[in-house]
C-alpha cells in the first residue's frame, strides 16, 4: 500500500472505531502529512528507521520545538504500530525511534481577583442588552465556571443545560459524554443570554439550530470565534500575547484545588482519562504557594 492511501486508512480508523475528535485527529493528520513531505508516497514497506530519523532531523533543523518533535514522534508511531497490527507493514520503523523529551512547562493560569475583574467588566458590557455583549459574558462564565474545553463548549445545545440543577452535559474526547456543574454566576449568565442574547441571534440565522452559544449570523459558534474571544480578553489579565481557551479550563481546575477541591473530583469535572494529567495542577497550585510564601514570610 501506497504512503498516502495508508495514511487515508489511518484517519478513518481513527474517526470511526477510536472516535477521535475532529481536532486530535486533523493534528495526527498534519503531522502525518509532515512526513508524507519526506518518504513522499512511497510503499509504506520501504520507510525504515533511518528515514523516519532523517524526517526529525530536518525537523530540529528549522527549529521545530521538542514538543512538536515529540508529538510527530508520536503521531508516527501511532501509525506505523496500527499498520504493523493491520499487516501492513512485516515489521514497525518505529520501535526504536527515540525523540527529546518535552519540556515541561506549567500551563497559563489567571489569578483568582484577575477573573473575578474580568468577569465583572463583561457582565457589566452585558447589561446594555447588547446580544454577542451578552453570549461572550455567558461563554466566559460557562468556560471559567465549568473548566469545559472550547471544543466540549461549542458542542453544547440548549436542552443539554439543566439550569435548575446548574449542569450542563457535554461530549469529551473520545465522544466521551459527562456532567459538569458550573456555579451561580455562569447561571446567571446563561440565563441572561437565553432570555435577550440567543433570541436576537436567532433572528439572524438561515436556519434553526439546538446551538447553546451562536455565532453573529446565528449558526452555532465556532472554534476559532470563541478563541478570538477569549485572547482579546484574557491577554491583559495573564500578560501573555497567546493565549486562549484552555488557559481558563487550567484557571478553573487551578482554582479548584486552590480552594480545597479533592483532586479526583477535578479529574472528573475535567474529564480527565488520566489522573496524572490532572496532577500537573498540583504543581502549579504549589508554585502559587511558594511564590506567596516568598513574597510574606519574614524568614523566606
Amino acid at each position: 500500500m501506497r504512503y498516502a492511501d495508508a495514511v487515508t486508512s489511518f484517519t478513518s480508523y481513527l474517526e470511526r472505531v477510536r472516535r477521535l475528535s475532529p481536532a486530535t485527529v486533523r493534528a495526527y493528520r498534519s503531522d502525518l502529512a509532515d512526513l508524507g513531505a519526506v518518504v513522499a508516497d512511497v510503499d509504506l514497506r520501504e520507510i525504515d528507521l533511518e528515514l523516519l530519523r532523517e524526517w526529525l532531523w530536518r525537523a530540529t533543523r528549522r527549529g521545530d520545538a521538542r514538543s512538536t518533535l515529540a508529538r510527530r514522534a508520536a503521531a508516527a508511531r501511532s501509525f506505523f504500530g496500527w499498520a504493523h497490527e493491520s499487516e501492513l507493514i512485516p515489521v514497525d520503523p518505529s520501535l526504536r525511534l527515540v525523540t527529546p523529551k518535552r519540556t515541561k512547562t506549567l500551563p497559563v493560569v489567571a489569578s483568582q481577583d484577575g477573573m473575578r475583574d474580568l468577569l465583572d467588566q463583561l457582565r457589566a458590557a452585558a447589561a446594555a442588552g447588547d446580544p454577542l455583549a451578552l453570549r461572550d459574558h455567558a461563554i466566559l462564565e460557562a468556560l471559567y465556571g465549568s473548566g469545559m474545553r472550547v471544543s466540549e463548549l461549542c458542542g453544547v445545545d440548549v436542552d443539554d443545560v439543566d439550569m435548575d440543577r446548574r449542569t450542563v452535559r457535554v461530549l469529551g474526547k473520545g465522544a466521551k459524554e459527562r456532567v459538569v456543574p458550573y456555579g451561580a454566576p455562569a447561571a446567571d449568565a446563561i440565563g441572561a443570554y437565553l432570555s435577550r442574547g440567543r433570541p436576537a441571534l436567532m433572528v439572524r440565522a438561515a436556519q434553526s439550530t439546538p446551538a447553546l452559544f451562536l455565532g453573529a449570523r446565528g449558526a452555532r459558534i465556532g472554534a476559532r470565534t470563541v478563541y478570538a474571544l477569549v485572547a482579546r480578553v484574557l491577554s491583559p489579565i495573564v500578560g501573555a500575547e497567546h493565549v486562549g481557551p484552555h488557559a481558563l479550563r487550567h484557571s478553573a481546575a487551578t482554582h479548584l484545588l486552590d480552594g480545597g477541591a479533592d483532586l479526583r473530583a477535578v479529574q472528573e469535572i475535567l474529564g480527565h482519562a488520566s489522573l496524572g494529567t490532572t496532577q500537573i495542577y498540583t504543581h502549579v497550585s504549589a508554585e502559587r504557594l511558594l511564590a506567596g510564601y516568598r513574597l510574606a514570610h519574614p524568614r523566606a
